[in-house]
Parts: structure tokens; sequence; C-alpha cells
């Protein structure tokens, strides 16, 4: 008998009966989307095998033609962009940038990039450092065996042996196969017109990077942001137009060069500026340097004297000082100075060079350049009115222009009485010659005091930054004395018939040893043309010209700066524009108009008969050369010239 368990039919698994599926497994409900559908067009079983091929295949497509889209990008890219921006290059070994042109006003190239080969090597890649030493030595024996081998046999992976080589060398080396050395086309700044732009222009470094001039003010102006960026293509830049006229510069450089040839002078300098817009048509400083080849330019002979050096301006320094005692009104043209005899201040003794020995009128303190005079003129205004009215004009700080280099006026720290009496005739203040001719061109403009400029600027640029200084009627004086000088005066010298010259020669004693020398001299001439009108003036400076027998053993700048000038401006006026006007009466007729019902107290401020009654003299006359001078208020420098003309 069998016994059948309570539960056995229940539960006992008949063949027939259904069996539990396995739970499905978690991650795979996690699986994303795109990837069932590839795994199901792939592999699964229940897919047509045509479908399945024409997937497959297509999924090839797909990723090779993603591959080439990569390369022809690639590809594109290397042939717009230029080699040199797309080379990695290691430290500092940087790749010479563009640069953008320079020009002068009428569009003349005086400084622009070259593409030329650079030599390089990939030490890594090199087979044998000592045999390439050899090899490149052979073809370039200027290289160092020492520096190049300590190149090649370092481990970085690029390194310059040589930038700038020529071609010549670049296929010499070429020919050598030597693995690991290869070429960069880099750009070089090259000057067409050399020297005669050298102080304007300066120069750059090897690196295309500008280092002085006007090159480093293109950096200052954001190029060498632009560089280190990778923004400055040679396409994106314009050029730089300047306001000098390369005519004129060349001009002015060859006649600097025989006058500093002929007078034997240890330097020599000259400046064109426009009156009206403060635009530096020239500028020119001897002994100059080279910038195609920048290592002259240490030489410190070779200096920008013209903004960099400041110097004693000698007597074209009375010119300021006759402008402020008119613009003053303590004197006009009609006023009379006691030049009887020397000025005696303290133990110090001030004479004239050309001395007269009389009452002198304002116009001949002017033409004979009287020390006595200008000194008397400069006490009148007082101490405090000739430092104001001195920096008023921009003589006692800083000139900045363009140019990055530039040099601060030597000052007095203590300025009394003894320093206004020796700056009156261009001793005891040392400023830069542009600086200088920068006052000395708002006397004969109307009065305005422009900031000079080497970019071109237009006559409405000029009136909105320009500063009144003077009254207009003291510009007239002062270009009528200006024209009276090169009529009967020092200025005769510089005379260019039918450009109607103005001028005041200048010749200062250098400072040897803390004491004045009585030869070493620093002469100059500044020239208005023309004077009745002025457009322009002109600087002529020689530093230690020598006497020579055509100057009859005289040095003084009537004698070398002044003619010079002449010679300038007979070779300029006709590039500037001027035309020759012949026939034209002297200055007191065309400048101030006697002859038409006006006289010379119309053009200036009136002196009042009560200042004639206080001095016991006639109007303007200052005190006479017996009376005892009031003493120094300051210590004196430690000497005074006594003769400067």
């Amino acid at each position: 008998m069998t016994v059948v368990p309570a539960h056995g039919p229940a539960t006992a698994s008949a063949p027939g009966a259904s069996a539990t599926l396995p739970a499905v497994a978690p991650e795979a409900a996690h699986v994303p989307w795109h990837r069932r559908l590839i795994q199901s067009l792939l592999y699964d079983r229940k897919i047509d095998r045509t479908r399945k091929t024409r997937a497959r295949i297509g999924l090839a497509v797909l990723v090779f033609g993603a591959i080439y889209a990569v390369i022809a990008g690639r590809l594109v890219l290397y042939a717009v962009v230029p080699p040199h921006e797309t080379r990695r290059v290691v430290g500092s070994d940087a790749v010479a940038t563009a640069r953008p042109d320079i020009l002068d006003r009428n569009g003349e190239i005086l400084a622009t990039d070259v593409r030329v080969p650079s030599l390089f090597a990939e030490p890594k890649r090199l087979i044998d450092a000592d045999e390439a030493v050899e090899l490149l030595t052979a073809v370039m024996p200027d290289l160092d065996t020492g520096e190049l081998r300590d190149r090649l046999g370092s481990k970085k992976g690029f390194a310059w042996l040589k930038r700038e080589i020529s071609p010549k060398q670049q296929r010499e080396i070429h020919r050598l196969g030597i693995p690991g050395v290869g070429f960069l086309n880099e750009n070089k700044r090259i000057y067409p017109n050399g020297r005669e732009v050298s102080h304007l222009i300066g120069h750059v470094n090897i690196d295309n990077q500008g280092i002085a001039g006007l090159e480093k003010y293109l950096d200052s102006r954001g190029l060498a942001d632009l560089h280190r960026a990778g923004f400055a293509s040679d396409r994106q830049q314009e050029p730089l137009q300047l306001a000098v006229d390369l005519r004129v510069q060349h001009a002015m450089h060859d006649e600097l060069g025989r006058a500093r040839e002929k007078f034997k002078a240890k330097a020599a300098a000259g400046i064109v500026l426009d009156v009206d817009t403060g635009e530096i048509v020239s500028l020119v400083s001897h002994p100059d340097y080279d910038p195609n080849n920048p290592k002259e330019a240490l030489d410190p002979t070779r200096i920008n004297r013209l903004t960099t050096g400041v110097f004693e301006m000698g007597s074209t320094f009375k010119a300021l000082t006759v402008g402020m005692v008119l613009d003053s009104g303590k004197m006009t043209l009609n006023s009379s100075v006691d030049a009887r005899g020397a000025l005696h201040w303290g133990k110090f003794k001030i004479s004239d060079y050309h001395a007269q020995n009389r009452v002198l009128s304002v116009p001949e303190v002017f033409t004979y350049s009287s020390n006595v005079g200008a000194a008397r003129m400069a006490l009148a205004v007082g101490v405090e009115g000739h430092k104001q009215y001195l920096r008023k004009i921009g003589q006692l700080d800083r000139l900045r222009t363009e140019l990055p280099e530039s040099a601060e006026p030597i000052v007095p720290k203590r300025w009394g009485e003894l320093n206004t009496i020796t700056i009156s005739f261009g001793h005891g203040l040392s400023v830069a010659p542009l600086q200088a001719l920068m006052g000395m061109a708002s006397l004969v403009n109307g009065g305005y005091l422009i900031a000079p400029t080497f970019l071109k600027r237009s006559p409405e640029e000029a009136r909105a930054i320009a500063k009144r200084v003077l009254k207009p009627e003291t510009s007239v004086a002062m270009r009528y004395l200006m024209r009276l000088n090169s009529e009967k005066g020092s200025g005769r010298t510089a005379e260019v018939k039918g450009y109607y010259v103005g001028g005041k020669t200048g010749t200062a004693e250098k400072v040897v040893n803390g004491r004045y020398s009585k030869t070493k001299l620093l002469t100059d001439f500044v020239a208005v043309l023309p004077a009745d009108k002025p457009r322009y003036i002109v600087l002529i400076m020689l530093d230690e010209p020598q006497a020579t027998p055509e100057t009859h053993g005289f040095a003084t700048a009537g004698w070398n700066a002044a003619p010079t000038a002449g010679k300038v401006i007979a070779r300029i006026a006709p590039l500037l524009g001027l035309e020759p006007r012949f026939d034209l009466p002297p200055a007191d007729q065309l400048i101030l108009g006697r002859g038409t019902g006006r006289s010379a107290a119309d053009v200036t401020s009136s002196t009042t008969r009560r200042e004639a009654k206080a001095t016991g003299g006639a109007a303007g006359t200052t005190t006479p050369a017996g009376a005892a001078a009031k003493p120094p208020a300051v210590r004196p420098p430690a000497s005074v010239p006594t003769t400067a003309r």
C-alpha cells in the first residue's frame, strides 16, 4: 500500500507544466538606447544579414569620413596661417614677428619687413652632434664652435643656431643634408635710407622688437601685446605715417655732414618744425648710426642730441627773454636799456661780447646780442615772473614726444637773481634743443605753444591742443626782431634771397671741469621763414666747431651755424612749397607797418612815463651802469659766463 504525502499532488511538477523564467539583470535596463540599437544591428541574430552588413559598412564610412575631415581641416589651417605662428617654439627662442611699415609724409618707405631664412636645430633628432658642428662651421666660420656644440648637445626640442642667414648659406647647408637641422623664414626689419633716419626711426632687436626711437613707440602702443597674443599678422597692420619729409631729411643730413667736416665739429644737429602744427619735418643728429647695424648705436657719441641731450643754448635764449619783457608790458620796442658798461653783481661781472658801451634800444639789445641788456630785461620782470614765464613756454619740464628718449632739463635748485641774469642770455639752464625750439616757435606763430610731434597732424588738430602763452602783438614784435637781426645783425650770414629769413644766433661756453671754457663752444642758429608770415622754424647746432681761415679765426655762431642754416634753407625751401619773393621791403615796413601810419609802440604794450621818471631816464631805461647793484640772494654757481654771444 502506497502512502501519498498530503501535499504531493499539489506540489509535484508535471511534465507539461510551465517553468518559472529567470529575472532580468538590472544592469541591462540601463544600457543607452544607441548602444542597444548598434548591438541589435550588428549582433542580433533575428536581424536580416543584408541589413546587418549595410549597417556595418555605414559605420565604417562614418568613422573614416570623420578622420579625413580632421586631416583636411589641418591642411587648410596650415595653408592659411603663416608657418611661424603654427610652429611651437621652446623657451626664449622666439620667432621674429611682423611689424607695420613706417612711411614719411609723402608715402616713402622708411622701415619695412622682409622675409629671411634663419637656421635652427632639433637636438633630439640629431644623429651625430660633433659631425654637425664640423659641417656647419665649415659653411659659416663665424659661428662660435663651443656655443654651437652646447646648443646641439642639449636636450631641447628646438634651438636657434643663427638668425638671418644669407640665401647662399641656406643653399650650402641644405646640400649637407644634416638630420635635425632646418630653416625657418622670419621677418627682418630693414631701413632703406640707413643713417638718414636713424635717430628718428630707431631700431629693433633680433626678434623684431622695437628698442629705440619710433620703433619702440610702436611697441608701446600695443604692438608688442598683439605679438605675444599671436594676433598681429602681416595683413592686419596699417602703416605708420610720419610728418617727416624724406627729401628735407636728406638735405639736412647732407648739409650737416658737410658743416661738421668743414668746421671739425664734435657733433652737428638740426630740426625743421612747422610752427602752425608742431609737426617735425626733419630731425638729424650727427654722428648717427646705421639702424641696419644697430650695434653702432651702443657708441655713446651717437646719441640723439636733440631730444636726449640737454645744453645751455646761449644767446638764442635772448629771444625768449625779449619776448618775456615785451609781453609783460615792462618794455616796448621803443624802450631803452642801459648798457654803458659791464653789470656787476656781487663778485661777478657780466659784460658784452660786442660791447657798445651806451644806452641801447630794445631792437639793438637783440641785434647786438647784449648780455647786459638781456640781464636788465630779466631783472625788470623779476625772478618769480621769469620762472613762471619759462615754465609756461615749456622750458622747465621734460618734453614728451613719440620718441621714448627724452631728457629732463637741468634747472637751478635754488633760483635767485644771479640765476635769472645768466639764464636771460642762455647760461645756467640746460634744455633739450627741441624743447628750446618749441618755445621759440611760440614767439612767432601768434603766441601759441604747440607740442611737437613726429606724426602727421592737421591744422585743426593743432588748434585743438594749442595753448596761448603770448599776446598776438608780442609775436608780431618778435617776427620783426628776428628779421631785423638777419638784415643788420649776426644773422646776416643766413640770408637766402627770396625767402625773407629771420633768425637769432647763439654761442654758449661749455662747462669743463666745473668751469666755463673759452675755447669749447656750442653754437646754434634759429631761423624763421618767412619772417613776415612764418611757416617753419629751423634749428642748426654745432658742438665745438673750430675756427678756420675762412672765418678769420672766429668760431662763434655767426661764422658757422648761421651760414650752415642758410645752405639748408636754400635747399629745403622749394621742397616745402615756399615760393621765393623778391624786392620785399625791410622788416619795419613789411612787419611793423611803419610808413603806413603804425608805429612800433602799436604792436607791444606801452611803458608809462612815470616809470621813466622813477628811473631817472627814458621810458624803459633800467639802472645805470655806475649804480650799485644788489648782491645775489643765493650762493652763486662756481663760475659765471661773462661774454656769452
